[in-house]
């Protein structure tokens, strides 16, 4: 869910922050007002594209922010991506610079617009005015066809093509492998070999290179070891004036002086304590000076094998455990050749294996959504013509079975088609030319879709929905009347599953809104300033009576007003 949008010199824009709530969010003002342009700043926050022209004049940038609930979905995203996750919420933020460019921030963190597009299936769905984002494209309409059947859950048709295809395609991908051009099968060959004998004549072991690199040092060093060790232990232990020699005069003091006052019992414990201390290390410096051996054969032994160790990381990897990783995947990749003819038989014998069992469940995945087709088209279809529309409406679901079309998700191209007038041919969705028409039919389609979610749910076939925020901007253009009714009452069902925010014209529409925004021109200090406010019910009634009769707010139009109002709750 959209908790919070803000937007700082951003078109007509100062400075706004709009805090959304569950439900319907619907945003209302004076045409010009500038309701479309916090629309346009979520989009830009889903990955839209950016243009110097949105910064307001005089200003250096345009700053746009909000904070979504996030998703197990959002999580994902944002760990495969390297940025941090910030409990509950996910914080996007966009910067874009007077001369064009740009920065984006997730949780705070630098990212990328990729960044963002990944994201914006889990947090919004955008339908503005100017394009749709996050087109309605043909993975939109399979998943929206697959969410309506039921059939993306765990354990479901959906799940056995995944692994199937899995399945397959390592099969053929290794098959591939192996029937490559026999020169240049040969010629991997002999590099893997070379390699392979490189690290296996060597044998290197892991975490070699840093114990050796430690003796190195030492047998470098071995003459000014060997000084400081020695005059550490004469300091200690040895010495005339040794440390231990002065603790061992010391003790026998407060030895005298605990047997005349009990107070210096403990003292003389801990001196002798200490004593002790000074004699172990004064014993293990001795030692240590003692096992010094200055060889200068083993040192250039050292460093031809410290040498030989660096030139393989240089080919094979980062560390010696990378090295050594690196051997056995060439070691296995010439097993896999000298043992091709038996491999070469095993798997082309498991390959049509694999290939009919992904056939099988693509075909039982294909019957379901076909069955699941036919009941969105006519289920859509009726909820679309409700809406001031008069269209057919088709969900066309259109195997592939070449193995060229085959994924993880299927064999099937879904196609939503649609003639928005009588005797016109079917065309595919995308094709609508009007931002209102391709808005009221997403609609249509979703109410559709969260109906049969919400019929399949209470039957205990399906878990609850990923909840995400899907706005509509000027979603009522060409209608009005019972059919402006009609939006109202869909965006409000729809609004009980998801959250919904919209831009509407309409009285009809704002009289069903959870939480009602005006949006307001303002002039101060000779410019024009856009600011957002959440309305409580007097101001509700208010704009929408000015929404019935214009400029001028009567007592009739109030009295309506309030009517609306208690009629759609």
């Amino acid at each position: 869910m959209l908790l919070e949008l803000r937007a700082e010199n951003y078109a007509v824009i100062d400075h706004a922050i709009a805090v959304f709530g569950p439900g319907l969010n619907l945003l209302t003002g004076e045409t010009g007002a500038g309701k479309s342009i916090l629309v346009d700043a979520l989009a830009l926050l889903m990955g839209d594209k950016a243009s110097s022209d949105m910064v307001r004049h005089g200003a250096d940038r345009a700053v746009v922010a909000c904070v979504f609930e996030s998703t197990a979905g959002a999580d994902a995203t944002l760990e495969a991506n390297g940025i941090d996750a910030e409990g509950t919420e996910i914080i996007l933020r966009r910067e874009i610079l007077h001369n064009g460019k740009g920065r984006v921030y997730v949780n705070n963190q630098p990212a990328t617009v990729a960044v963002l597009r990944q994201l914006a299936p889990e947090l919004a769905l955008v339908h503005a005015q100017s394009e749709t984002l996050g087109a309605f494209d043909a993975a939109q309409q399979r998943s929206l066809l697959d969410r309506f059947a039921g059939i993306a859950t765990e354990g479901s048709v959906a799940e056995s093509v995944a692994a199937a295809y899995t399945q397959w395609r390592e099969i053929s991908g290794r098959l591939d492998n192996l029937q490559r051009d026999e020169q240049d099968r040969l010629r991997a060959a002999d590099l893997w070999s070379f390699q392979s004998n490189e690290i296996a004549d060597v044998r290197p072991i892991s975490g070699e290179d840093e114990a050796l690199e430690t003796e190195r040092r030492v047998l470098a060093n071995a003459e000014k070891l060997y000084t400081a060790a020695m005059s550490a232990y004469d300091l200690l232990y040895e010495g005339a004036n040794s440390a231990e020699g002065t603790l061992r005069a010391a003790g026998k003091h407060l030895d005298e002086l605990a047997r005349y006052d009990s107070k210096f019992t403990e003292t003389a414990q801990q001196l002798a304590s200490a004593r002790a201390v000074v004699e172990d290390i004064g014993a293990t410096v001795r030692d240590y000076a003692e096992n010094i051996q200055a060889s200068p054969e083993r040192l250039a032994e050292i460093e031809d094998r410290l040498a030989l160790l660096e030139r393989l990381k240089r080919k094979y990897g980062a560390t010696l455990a990378e090295v050594i990783a690196y051997g056995e995947e060439v070691a296995n990749k010439l097993a896999e050749i000298e043992n091709r003819d038996e491999i070469l038989k095993t798997l082309k014998a498991d390959l049509p294996k694999a290939a009919e069992e992904y056939r099988a469940a693509a075909t039982a995945l294909s019957a379901e959504r076909t069955t699941a087709a036919k009941r969105l088209e006519k289920l859509a279809e009726k909820q679309i013509n409700d809406l001031a529309m008069n269209v057919k409406f088709a969900v066309q679901v259109n195997p592939n079975h070449e193995e060229s079309a085959w994924t993880a998700q299927g064999w099937d191209a879904i196609e939503c088609l649609i003639a928005t007038n009588p005797g016109e041919p079917l065309k595919p969705l995308d094709q609508i030319a009007s931002g209102g028409e391709m808005s009221r039919v997403l609609l249509a389609l979703k109410v559709s879709v969260e109906e049969g979610f919400n019929h399949a749910t209470s039957k205990g076939k399906r878990k609850t929905a990923v909840p995400r925020t899907l706005v509509f901007d000027e979603i009522d253009i060409g209608i009005g009347g019972r059919a402006a009714e009609a939006v109202g009452q869909k965006l409000k069902a729809l609004s009980r599953a998801q959250q919904v925010l919209c831009v509407t014209h309409l009285p009809q529409i704002a009289a069903f809104a959870d939480q009602h925004f005006l949006i307001e021109k303002r002039q101060q200090q000779g410019r024009t300033k856009t600011a957002v406010r959440l309305m409580d019910e007097t101001e509700r009634t208010q704009e929408i009576a000015r929404m019935l009769s214009g400029a001028e707010v009567t007592e009739t139009s109030v009295k309506h007003a309030e009517q609306m109002l208690k009629v759609s709750r």
